[in-house]
């Protein structure tokens, strides 16, 4: 400072910082938080993504928002197959020893940064309850006009599990994966309620599915990068499949014949425990039946998925298949239904 006829006078300096272009912007905040179930009832997976790599992959809960409780889980990278090759860590915490029907609340991430709070309610470890779902696909980021009452109905506890079954974003993949980041972020404040369960669609297909099947944690992800994948909850078992093996055969013949094998057992294990759980439901995105003429595949005589899954799931007695729909122009549809 300069004294001036006894007075001090501050004198601020402009100082000048100049950034290079290679300074690195470290992004450690959690975000795009999702659960999944895992099939046991006393467990619940909590998945989400940070820019860079962080100490640790912890999420801390409790039965209050004291969050007493600690689970510990892993962290990978995921590198997007556009021209940027835009990279990002997958997170991923199993919880386990969950109270039947106990509400829990949450944060997850680690010493360098910690979500928001929040709360999810773990199933009830019994088959004589009746569960509810929110059911739908093709959603985007843009013009997501269901998403908004999703948002405030799950946030109320009227639903157990909200199922996607295929096309999500339009595209994950679009803008380098950056759309992708946007849906995910968008879906979070459903996600991080309830278990988001979903089913792979055509407009995942780029890079080998690759957003699809590290974006997510469905049960048995490990061996079947959420492709396919089966669980119980109350007296319902769920089967999830890709009918999309039937057409991006650049990524292997061998996934037709792995899931259908798979699918056989399923079912026949399924059937062997029809007392405890009668409801047989499965999923998945392209459509067997269909009421437009748009030369679409559900629309031919010919149908590959019709012709692959019709007989096996009549035989088996399955009670409900639900499928992305297609609306359009009624037509005399043939055959028989499964619905």
């Amino acid at each position: 400072m300069d004294v001036l006829n006894g007075l001090l006078l501050p004198i601020l300096l402009s100082c000048t910082v100049c950034y290079s272009s290679d300074v690195r912007h470290i992004q450690l905040q959690p975000e795009q938080i999702h659960l999944s179930a895992t099939g046991n009832a006393g467990e619940m997976m909590v998945t989400w993504s940070t820019v860079n790599d962080t100490k640790a992959s912890l999420v801390r809960f409790g039965k209050n928002i004291t969050l007493n409780l600690v689970a510990k889980g892993t962290s990978s990278i995921f590198v997007d197959g556009g021209p940027e090759k835009r990279s990002q860590f997958i997170h991923r915490v199993k919880l386990t020893g969950l109270s039947p029907a106990q509400m829990y609340y949450y944060h997850c991430g680690s010493e360098d940064g910690w979500s928001p709070l929040f709360f999810f309610k773990a199933f009830p470890n019994t088959t004589d309850w009746s569960p509810r779902f929110a059911m739908y696909g093709d959603l985007g980021n843009e013009n997501a006009q269901s998403l908004s009452r999703l948002q405030e109905e799950v946030q109320k506890g009227m639903y157990d599990t909200v199922f996607h079954i295929g096309d999500f974003a339009y595209e994950l993949e679009e803008d380098n994966g950056r759309v992708g980041d946007m849906f995910m972020r968008q879906i979070e404040s459903v996600a991080a309620y309830v278990p988001y369960m979903t089913a792979v669609g055509n407009h995942e297909a780029s890079y080998n599915f690759s957003h699809y099947k590290n974006r997510f944690t469905m049960p048995n992800f490990a061996e079947t990068a959420n492709l396919w994948y089966s669980w119980d909850i109350g007296p319902a078992h769920i089967i999830v499949f890709s009918t999309e093996v039937y057409y991006y055969f650049q990524y292997g013949l061998f996934l037709i014949t792995h899931q259908l094998n798979w699918l056989k057992q399923d079912l026949k294990a399924a059937n062997k425990n029809r007392a405890e759980r009668p409801w047989v439901i499965t999923m998945a995105h392209r459509p067997m039946y269909c009421t437009d003429t748009d030369g679409d595949d559900c629309s031919k005589r010919y149908n590959i998925i019709r012709d692959q899954f019709e007989e096996l799931f009549y035989d088996s007695g399955m009670y409900v298949n639900i499928m992305r729909l297609k609306l359009g122009n009624i037509k005399d549809c043939e055959d028989r239904f499964l619905y």
